[in-house]
């Protein structure tokens, strides 16, 4: 198989990632306990019209509507006996807009987590998870998923379970946690954890970073403790758009889209190449993305400082790996295609 995301990292210096699946689909009408992944097959028109307001706004790269597409997530909506067909349909949708963009468009097989506690806390054991994940990964890659993408992960085991399927499935993959806990992952990861754990897979992912969690300023400070570490892979910021807060009953997210457009270009600078937006994160949050990185120049790695000053303060003194600073990565720069 071509590898396509690879290709692509090696003609662009930066790859603009989607936004929200969630929000927008319920601004299409989905209701809040609703299976997202059952529109696959129920309204297929609006995934692809999910899937077409990111390539729109400048996407490079968009995740299939299939986060919650394991069967331990599926059984909550009794249709655990569909995760064949709900993985597969959701990636050829997407694989069907992709291929009618003007540009390469990498369709990004999304594998959430299984919502179960993970052996020796909880009693999911390492061999069900495996198992989970490789039906999900063999479904995204017989729709014609470009790579697999591992996300909201809490969990090092089950994202060494989730690796191991993916190996079994023979397809690439990224990964990324969820710091959403002062810094740390709900299971107690650091970013500095994370990069280490990525280094002892057998099958380690192209990219790896951080999504959703909590404001733009904290996943900035996570993606300097990524790069603290001297990681050469390439690393991924998704982040929320903007602290979520309750308006008249609903979440509402009060990330701008000039914000968010700050957010990408202090992204990249701080060391991030594949750069979206999670929650809250709507198309026209993805224009001003795509904006901010094509027009604004490179900067220096922003300061702690600097990026509270521009994007707001932290939600927690601390991320949990002191406050060393971050070693110059060695990248080719590379002008965009």
């Amino acid at each position: 198989m071509t590898n396509a995301l690879s290709t692509l990292l090696e003609t662009v210096d930066v790859v603009l990632a989607d936004g929200a699946t969630g929000t927008n689909l319920f601004a299409m009408g989905l209701q809040s306990g609703d299976a997202p992944e059952l529109w696959n097959v129920d309204a297929p028109d609006k995934i692809r019209a999910l899937y077409e307001g990111s390539v729109n706004a400048g996407s490079d790269l968009f995740l299939t509507n299939t986060f919650g597409g394991t069967a331990a997530r599926l059984k909550l909506h009794e249709a655990q006996n569909r995760v064949s067909e709900l993985n597969r349909i959701g990636a050829e949708l997407g694989r069907e807009v992709a291929d009618k963009a003007d540009r390469p468009v990498i369709v990004a097989g999304s594998v959430g987590p299984t919502g179960e506690i993970m052996e020796p806390v909880g009693t999911l054991s390492h061999a069900e998870a495996v198992e989970m994940f490789h039906e999900q990964a063999e479904a995204l890659k017989a729709g014609g998923a470009d790579v697999l993408w591992l996300e909201t992960i809490s969990a090092p085991e089950e994202f060494r379970a989730a690796a191991e399927a993916f190996s079994m499935a023979d397809m690439p993959w990224c990964g990324t946690m969820s710091f959403d806990t002062a810094g740390r992952t709900m299971m107690g990861v650091t970013s500095s954890d994370l990069a280490n754990i990525v280094e002892t897979l057998p099958n380690p992912p192209l990219a790896f970073g951080a999504n959703c969690g909590t404001g733009a300023s904290d996943i900035l400070r996570t993606i300097l403790g990524f790069a603290a570490q001297g990681t050469e892979r390439p690393l991924i910021s998704k982040g929320n758009a903007g602290i979520p807060k309750y308006v008249d009953g609903h979440i509402h997210y009060d990330g701008t889209p000039e914000l968010m457009g700050q957010y990408a270009a202090m992204a990249r600078d701080a060391g991030a190449t594949i750069i979206g937006g999670c929650c809250g994160t709507m198309p026209e949050h993805l224009r001003k993305m795509r904006e901010a990185l094509d027009t604004q120049p490179g900067r220096e790695r922003p300061t702690l400082d600097q990026i509270t000053d521009a994007l707001g303060p932290f939600t927690s003194p601390s991320d949990g790996t002191g406050d060393q600073a971050a070693p110059e990565r060695r990248t080719r720069r590379r002008r965009r295609a």
